[in-house]
């Protein structure tokens, strides 16, 4: 049976993004329907730098558009208040991995005391600036690459409807009262509480935590990720920016129970407490939060319940699932929009290569890829509290003597033998892999893991360091800050 018509459950950021990838990469027709009794979850929220090079390089959206309409503001990458340092930056860009000029190992081998200054990017983000300055004075976004977004859910959700209105896409208020299923086991159709019946040859599971079609409907198992990941609640809060500068970064900092993000908005600072309710009630995780966070009114914060795992398959018969719906992790990465991003762009490439008439061999590659991807974010994030060694309450013991690594175990005992090298990195790690060596350097070498290989720098070494190290930093300081950004591109006189 070839595919001619799509229909997405669900008009949240998955259920949008899947439908813009498809109008610009398929010839199908799509509708949505989107159910009027679920509101917008409404929080802040941090991307990594997949989003925006998906959006404005590979679909080719208006950066007009998109600035003038969802308001990103710039995120060069995450501040761990974390682990025996002061603090240490993840950037999007080669940190650990590269090799400064002048030396003989990879940078994260000079970082026993000091971890600073070591690219352009953490230079910059530990001045609170955002993007070098052309000849011209402006923002020089030639390193977008390399950066990402803080965006307003609100926003981004209207932003990303009238992408799919202007592509054509059909976009039907309804709520799914029943799924008709064929004999062959396939999704025929969804039948609406208004008595309105919406078929499809194809479908798009984006409906969240509710998984109506693949968990409900077609009841696929669900892996559950608790064995490694225990934080199951957040307490969400924030409060309207004054004279706080507009960071570019995300901030996560350890609590007692978990940790905390904060996420800059150009008018909003956005706070929340990820913990595991094993170890912390929901009012005392509310008071921590409130009693370090003062600003946050206490009528605006909520507890929000979650389980971290994934479905066994993502495809099953004619139904993809992105998004919630396919599998959550705890945002401790930012990773949501990246996996619906790299859901929505393996569905329709799949789609388009068997001329919209895919074999079973196809929905069984989409599924290990499924499968490696949630497995390796559970494990990466594992990784962050198996390492943190912050604080010492019965939460932060339980991590670090009962993580398991899963797949991350052998890239951790060999960089325990032979330090923070990149080495055959790709037979550590997969070449699909989601964060990549420099990813994994951040976190053994930001916590200060320590390793069997200490390598000892001569002088000619520690000077050729120090002047890498000073020229990042002058660069930094006459760089641009998030605000003047901002007012750069919203003047009359700037051209994208």
């Amino acid at each position: 049976m070839r595919i001619k018509r799509v229909v997405i459950l669900g008009a949240g950021s998955a259920g949008l993004l899947a439908a813009v990838t498809f109008a610009r990469r398929t010839p199908l027709e799509i509708e949505i329907i989107r159910s009027p009794g679920i509101g917008i979850i409404g929080v802040g929220e941090g991307t990594t730098h997949t989003f925006p090079g998906y959006l404005l390089n590979e679909l080719r959206f208006d950066p007009h558009k998109l600035f003038s309409e969802a308001q990103p503001t710039w995120k060069l990458g995450l501040r761990f208040l974390w682990g025996p340092r002061k603090e240490f930056f993840y950037t999007f860009s080669q940190q650990f991995a590269a090799r400064a000029r002048g030396l003989t190992r990879n940078n994260g081998y000079y970082c026993d005391e000091s971890i600073d200054d070591l690219d352009i990017m953490s230079a910059m983000m530990r001045r609170g600036r955002a993007f070098l300055r052309r000849a011209d004075g402006g923002p020089d976004f030639s390193t977008h690459g390399s950066t990402a977004f803080h965006i307003e859910n609100e926003r981004l959700v209207a932003y990303l409807e009238s992408l799919a209105r202007g592509l054509k896409v059909g976009i039907r208020d309804g709520t799914v009262a029943r799924v008709k299923r064929a004999a062959d086991g396939r999704i025929e159709s969804l039948q609406l509480d208004d008595g309105a019946s919406v078929s499809g040859d194809f479908f798009i599971d984006a409906s969240g935590f509710r998984s109506e079609l693949l968990g409900a409907a077609l009841g696929e198992p669900f892996v559950d990720f608790s064995n490694a990941l225990f934080c199951d609640r957040a307490v969400i809060g924030g409060w309207e920016r004054r004279e706080e500068p507009i960071l570019p970064y995300t901030t996560c900092e350890t609590m007692d129970a978990g940790w905390c993000w904060q996420i800059e908005h150009e008018h909003f600072i956005n706070r929340g407490y990820v913990y595991s309710s094993a170890f912390i009630a929901d009012e005392s995780a509310r008071a921590e939060l409130l009693r370090k966070n003062p600003r946050i009114p206490p009528e605006r914060t909520r507890v929000v319940r979650f389980r971290s795992g994934r479905y066994r398959r993502g495809w099953v018969e004619n139904v993809i699932a992105i998004g919630n719906s396919a599998g959550f992790v705890e945002p401790l990465e930012a990773t949501a929009l990246a996996a619906i991003i790299n859901q929505a762009r393996a569905a329709a490439q799949m789609l388009s290569d068997s001329d919209y008439a895919p074999p079973p061999g196809y929905r069984e590659l989409y599924n290990r890829n499924h499968a490696f991807v949630w497995d390796e974010i559970r494990d990466f994030i594992a990784l962050h509290y198996r390492v943190n060694s912050r604080l010492d309450t019965a939460f932060w013991q339980h991590c670090r003597e009962s993580t398991p690594l899963g797949i991350a175990q052998e890239l951790f005992d060999f960089c325990g033998d032979h330090g923070p090298t990149s080495i055959h990195s790709h037979v550590l790690l997969p070449h699909t892999s989601t964060f990549g060596i420099e990813g994994y350097l951040a976190m053994l070498v930001g916590n200060r893991v320590p390793h069997a290989t200490p390598h000892s720098a001569d002088t000619a070494e520690l000077a050729a360091l120090a002047s890498h190290r000073a020229a990042n930093a002058a660069r930094a300081e006459n760089a641009l800050t998030v605000a003047q950004t901002i007012a750069a591109i919203r003047s009359p006189a700037w051209r994208w």
